[in-house]
């Protein structure tokens, strides 16, 4: 079995695929912000004796991911898969995001994972193999308005990955990246919302009818649950042959085939005709 590190644990994708990886008979070490936050998850996992650690790392520190990373290599000797899941969206048009928010976004999406990655890297290099996966998202591949800054770092984990699957790949290290649609978590909820784009934006009214059109997207308008995104990256992380680029959704795999069937343009009047959207 792996040893397995995973960023972003508290809520959603990472804690799920936590306990899946640990279910499976992996030792996992699933890492949060705050501790106090990973109570279910510790809860869960002493209920089913599941070999899962819980440890402390903030992707936007870099003393804490090296501590972090240390630790999981002292304990557990290596480490085989590393998932970069942790992350936080940005909702604002471009217009109204600050240079201080658009720092937050990009800090924990992109250079968040670089700091991972530079920090496990050299274990894997050192053992000349492991798997990395990344979480990134149907919004990397097709940029979404009123969250154009969340899609910009997006679309940077997909131009990484697709970089590290040349370089890594040089020690025997595998990488993918997982792309979700729409899911119940907690990332709406816990989004950045820019100071600017309150109430009384020109842009809020166009947004809230965008918001609710985009839901129609997801099967019987609901989105589906994290189990779901949590399994694809576990069985990821198992498949010796996955490929580099992993949709999961019936909304993402919908919205990439209309992309690729043409240009832009067509693209666009496709999905306007689809949601019922011509603002």
């Amino acid at each position: 079995m792996s040893v397995v590190l995973i960023t972003g644990c508290s809520s959603g994708f990472g804690h799920h695929a936590a306990l899946t990886f640990a279910r499976q008979g992996h030792e996992v070490y699933a890492t949060v912000r705050t501790l106090e936050k990973a109570k279910t998850l510790v809860d869960t996992a002493a209920d089913e004796s599941l070999d899962l650690h819980v440890v402390r790392l903030d992707v936007r520190d870099v003393e804490s991911v090296e501590a972090a990373v240390a630790e999981v290599h002292e304990r557990a000797g290596r480490i085989d898969v590393l998932v970069n899941n942790a992350g936080v969206e940005l909702r604002g048009p471009v217009e109204e995001c600050s240079d201080d928010e658009v720092l937050v976004q990009f800090d924990t999406n992109v250079f968040g994972l670089l700091r991972v990655v530079r920090a496990v890297m050299p274990i894997m290099r050192e053992q000349r193999g492991g798997v990395i996966v990344n979480v990134g998202s149907i919004a990397g591949l097709v940029s979404r308005p009123f969250a154009g800054l969340y899609s910009a770092s997006k679309h940077a984990v997909e131009a990484i990955t697709e970089a590290m699957h040349f370089e890594c790949g040089l020690w025997g290290i595998r990488v993918a990246v997982v792309e979700p649609g729409q899911f119940e978590t907690e990332l709406a909820n816990n989004a950045l919302v820019a100071a600017r784009f309150d109430d009384d934006s020109p842009y809020r009214a166009v947004s809230d009818r965008f918001d609710v059109a985009v839901r129609t997207l997801a099967p019987d308008g609901k989105p589906a649950p994290p189990e779901v995104v949590a399994d694809a990256i576990v069985a990821v992380a198992e498949d010796d042959d996955a490929g580099l680029r992993h949709l999961v959704g019936a909304d993402a795999e919908l919205i990439w085939s209309v992309r690729r069937a043409g240009d832009f343009e067509e693209y666009e009047q496709t999905m306007r005709a689809a949601l019922d959207f011509w603002d």
